[in-house]
């Protein structure tokens, strides 16, 4: 079996990413083309999110317009109104009678820090979707979109290094899978050998696993954090099987970042597949899970490169 590999770039035909970047903020927008089916599954104790609950398998409508990950907590995910507001524009939505209904799941990062903190507007929610609409699958990784404030390893002995969003994509028996991920953890991020790539700095700057030089009482550690994504299956999937590969999307998120899914973290993942021909959930969610584990990867090496 040939298995190919490759970075900064979402699958598909129609999927159209755009980042807005700030000084200690920013978003990150993938519209996708009509008739995406998604879901979501939501693993941290600490979400910040919009309209997800829309997604599950259960619920009503098919799938989003458009994916948005920010930062800003929940002061960020107002950024969805921008992005509603140009997509009903240009004529996309849920039909509801006589009007459409732009569907814009939004996921938010905590990257609220100093006393006067930026936060994603409206206003760059319309600049996103106006890019994105004219745009490519192309993503800017490291410091940039909604991975601009992120950090990893946050813990009380220790400063964190960088976080930020990177993509990358699997191909394997004629199916092609991608994510985005933004990374913002309390944990450590390690490579495939198990090494860390970025977490809390150790006594000489250099980055430490996540419980070595772990203090004797962990009563403060940093709690403003989550790890997002959103995983694209060029292929034809019900909400059901959706569901199944977001689930597994996480194992890649487990494999790169320890601990993950924690009760300090809001871990969300969303899966959409773009159409076409069948194909299976569980094939799909064996490769979404390793486009996940190398994007978070991706992400925090050139953050800090």
């Amino acid at each position: 079996m040939r298995v190919r590999r490759w970075g900064g770039m979402m699958v598909g035909a129609g999927v159209c990413v755009a980042s807005v970047t700030r000084a200690a903020t920013g978003l990150t927008l993938v519209v996708l083309p009509e008739g995406a089916v998604g879901s979501v599954d939501v693993r941290g104790g600490a979400p910040a999110t919009r309209e997800v609950e829309l997604l599950r398998p259960e619920n009503l409508v098919p799938g989003p317009d458009a994916v948005l990950l920010t930062g800003g907590s929940a002061f960020g995910l107002a950024a969805a109104d921008g992005v509603m507001d140009v997509l009903a524009a240009a004529g996309r939505g849920f039909s509801a009678g006589a009007v459409r209904v732009p569907i814009v799941p939004a996921l938010a990062i905590f990257d609220l820090g100093g006393p006067e903190p930026e936060v994603p507007t409206a206003e760059d929610g319309r600049a996103a979707a106006r890019r994105a609409l004219s745009g490519t699958a192309a993503v800017q990784e490291g410091r940039a979109g909604a991975g601009t404030g992120a950090t990893v390893g946050k813990r009380t002995a220790g400063r964190p290094m960088r976080g930020g969003q990177g993509a990358a994509a699997v191909e394997a028996l004629g199916l092609g899978v991608s994510a985005l991920m933004v990374v913002n953890a309390v944990g450590s991020v390690l490579d495939e050998d198990g090494r860390v790539l970025a977490g809390p700095r150790g006594p000489q700057g250099g980055p430490q696993a996540w419980l070595d030089g772990f203090p004797e009482s962990p009563a403060t550690f940093g709690r403003d954090a989550t790890t997002l994504g959103v995983v694209v299956v060029d292929g034809a999937l019900d909400k059901a099987g959706l569901s199944r590969v977001a689930m597994m999307a996480h194992d890649g998120l487990a494999r790169a970042i320890s601990p993950a899914h924690t009760p300090w973290d809001g871990d969300a993942v969303v899966a959409v597949a773009l159409g076409g021909r069948g194909v299976d959930a569980g094939w799909a969610g064996v490769l979404a899970a390793e486009a996940a584990a190398m994007a978070i990867r991706r992400a925090v090496v050139a953050a800090n490169a």
